[in-house]
């Protein structure tokens, strides 16, 4: 049966349960030849400490060591080994036919921290390891699994050579390893999918829906009676309902524009229907084979009723990537436009800060810079620094000649208005501080709500100065008033959190013309409406938090972040514009 609307989900439960049986790909067949499978134990490593964990690797006959091979992870290993389903047959079947390449499978267990003596309980590391959203799990993956396994055998770094597959919890597990690290790998397989509140994954479909699709490829399966019984038709288990729940996940994906597919049964939470249609589902993750998985452009898009609202693809294009500017530099400190998009970046490390003109050119501006950090132009065409190794805020001429607005201040970001003048986040004091245009220094916030002031931004008429909290869920909207005081102060824009970690950390910040925010955050650059609402999340070019994001280039119609030692750029479909022409933006949706 193929994927059922919500409506029906329910009164599917008064249907005869199918039954299914294990067909001729999932049996052994005369003239195939047979890989083999070994059993091997990865010993404790950083990301699940004191934790072995067993694993077994499935090498087809037809392995040929001299060629990257692909490969295919199994959380919950062990279960897709035994005869209820026997994975390995179905290898060994499908790529005798050419149905599947040669591929290795790596079968792995979740760990269990051993007891220290026998009176006392084991630790069992299979809810903390695949129901977490963190990417902890894909590290450990990506860090001490795949580089154990490559030492035995030559396992193909493209990550279009490499899936996951996982059942139940193990299946959040699949699907989150290939979320926060499509870098590595391109096709994910679920069966009856934990997608509901026990560790976070409940919040998976807003979050799908809301960030630029990534190159991933889903199978997923459920069945109408999973964790469900006619006198509990809305489900069993405190967490949720898993056929609504693996139903929306869905659909968030389809909405997103991912190749995906749901096949919905009648069985339970058992493997029954993942097991008979196991050869299906390996034929459908993998056709087209080696054809790269990409991102794409939902199908909604091309209808008449689509509606662009803040939507990812509104504002950028899935076949403009990110592009890095310039080479590999230390740590970026900020980043500025000045009138004609020119963009400028600071290296506190390197003590230097970097123009890069709209053909991507890099020059150094400004060699001793005393570890300029946070900068921005002025309109008196003045690029504005504050110097960390000085503690002074200072502001360069075309010649980089260099005029001191303030002394002994602290200072995470700036932003300088039309008419000169200068806000300064102080995270250290909590404070934002201001230089007027007379040159006197005061605090125009002290109210301790913001519990570590970062980026700033101005509004695009100049009315309103937003502060990001790099602690906090919760970044900042002020009235800018007449004596330019601070007022009306509100924790207006939500933004998501990062799973790992304690703080937000969120920096730089910057606006387009239509009043949308942009917040540089740990999962990428989150967009919000003009309204406070959290819209879109933008990927990271590489895996890692961006710490600064604003526009520039011709016509202010590139986007550019910073994130560790690069910048990157990408055309928009939305435009900034420079601090001397302040625009109205039209009324947000309400």
């Amino acid at each position: 049966m193929r994927l059922l609307p919500l409506a029906a989900l329910v009164a599917a439960l008064s249907l005869h349960a199918q039954t299914y049986t294990l067909g001729p790909d999932s049996q052994p067949k005369a003239g195939v030849p047979h890989g083999t499978v070994t059993k091997y134990i990865l010993p404790p490593g950083k990301f699940y400490p004191g934790t072995p964990h067993d694993y077994s690797v499935y090498v087809p006959a037809q392995y040929d060591a001299a060629k990257p091979t692909p490969f295919m992870i199994f959380l919950d290993g062990s279960g897709f080994l035994k005869s209820n389903v026997d994975a390995p047959v179905v290898f060994d079947n499908l790529i005798a036919t050419h149905e599947l390449p040669p591929m290795i499978g790596i079968f792995i267990d979740p760990g269990v921290l051993p007891a220290m003596s026998a009176n006392v309980q084991n630790r069992y590391e299979r809810v903390f390891e695949y129901d977490s959203l963190s990417d902890r799990y894909a590290r450990f993956l990506v860090e001490e699994l795949i580089p154990a396994v490559s030492a035995k055998y030559n396992l193909s770094k493209n990550p279009d050579d490499r899936a996951l597959a996982g059942v139940s919890t193990g299946a959040v597990g699949a699907f989150m390893a290939a979320w926060n690290r499509p870098d590595q790998f391109h096709r994910v397989l679920s069966f009856i999918g934990t997608y509901v509140a026990m560790k976070g994954a409940d919040s998976l479909p807003a979050i799908v829906r809301k960030t630029e699709p990534k190159p991933l490829r889903i199978f997923m399966q459920d069945g109408t009676a999973d964790h469900v019984v006619p006198g509990e038709p809305y489900g069993t288990f405190y967490a949720g309902s898993w056929p609504i729940n693996n139903q929306v996940m869905f659909e968030a994906l389809e909405y997103a524009g991912y190749d995906v597919k749901l096949v919905m049964g009648t069985e339970g939470h058992n493997m029954k229907q993942g097991a008979a249609i196991l050869p299906d589902a390996l034929r459908w993750l993998w056709r087209d084979y080696p054809k790269p998985v990409l991102a794409r452009l939902p199908g909604a898009m091309n209808q008449p009723e689509w509606d662009p609202r803040a939507k990812v693809y509104s504002t950028i294009s899935p076949d403009e990537p990110w592009k890095r500017v310039g080479g590999s530099y230390d740590q970026i400190g900020g980043l500025a436009s000045d009138r004609d998009g020119n963009v400028f970046f600071s290296v506190p490390a390197e003590n230097r800060i970097y123009k890069s003109d709209n053909f991507g050119t890099v020059i150094v501006f400004k060699g001793q810079s005393n570890g300029a950090t946070a900068i921005r132009f002025g309109a008196d065409g003045r690029l504005y620094a504050f110097q960390s190794l000085t503690r002074r805020i200072v502001a360069y001429g075309p010649g980089s000649d260099e005029r001191t607005l303030a002394e002994d201040v602290d200072a995470e970001d700036i932003a300088v208005t039309l008419r000169s003048t200068v806000y300064f986040t102080d995270s250290v004091h909590r404070t934002i501080g201001m230089i007027d245009s007379g040159g006197r220094v005061r605090t125009v916030y002290q109210g301790g709500e913001i519990a570590m002031p970062s980026g700033l931004a101005l509004s695009p008429d100049q009315a309103m100065l937003i502060v990001a909290d790099e602690f906090g869920r919760f970044s900042w909207s002020f009235q800018i008033a007449a004596d330019g005081s601070l007022i009306n102060g509100e924790p207006f824009f939500r933004l998501e959190m990062p799973e790992s970690g304690w703080t937000s950390g969120v920096h730089g910040v910057t606006v387009d013309t239509i009043g949308q925010v942009y917040f540089a955050t740990p999962l990428g650059v989150q967009v919000c409406e003009a309204n406070g609402r959290m819209a879109e999340i933008l990927n990271p070019p590489v895996p890692g938090a961006v710490s600064a994001v604003l526009f520039g280039g011709k016509d202010w119609t590139m986007l550019y972040l910073a994130e560790g030692g690069g910048v990157y750029r990408r055309p928009a479909k939305v435009t900034g514009n420079f601090v001397e022409t302040p625009v109205k933006p039209p009324q947000p949706p309400l």
